[in-house]
């Protein structure tokens, strides 16, 4: 028999998930659930800041407006505050080109 002809099988079948992985994977959704409030918390703090700290993390008071208003109940609104920002720095960065 040749060497190219030769098949070695494996038995690599998925492994059982351990308990500590089970356990993580049953708190999943509490975790994201409290990191959302918390999140939620965070932002509502942001109403509490004047419009000169708000342009100094790259907002606008309607941006944390809009954030709430977009995001559901159960969406964090962080996100849409993080897009905000990362939009407004693109601008801001590219407009000494433009001109």
């Amino acid at each position: 028999m040749r060497t190219h002809e030769q098949t070695l099988e494996l038995d690599c079948g998925k492994l059982a998930p351990t308990f500590t992985q089970r356990l993580m994977a049953a708190f999943a959704p509490l975790a994201t659930a409290l990191r959302i409030v918390r999140n939620r918390s965070q932002v509502n703090g942001l109403y509490d800041l004047d419009d000169n700290q708000l342009r100094d993390i790259g907002l606008t008071r309607a941006d944390v407006t809009s954030a709430f208003l977009a995001s559901t109940f159960f969406e964090d609104p962080s996100e849409h505050l993080t897009q905000a920002a990362k939009r407004r720095w693109r601008i801001a960065v590219m407009r000494p080109y433009r001109d």
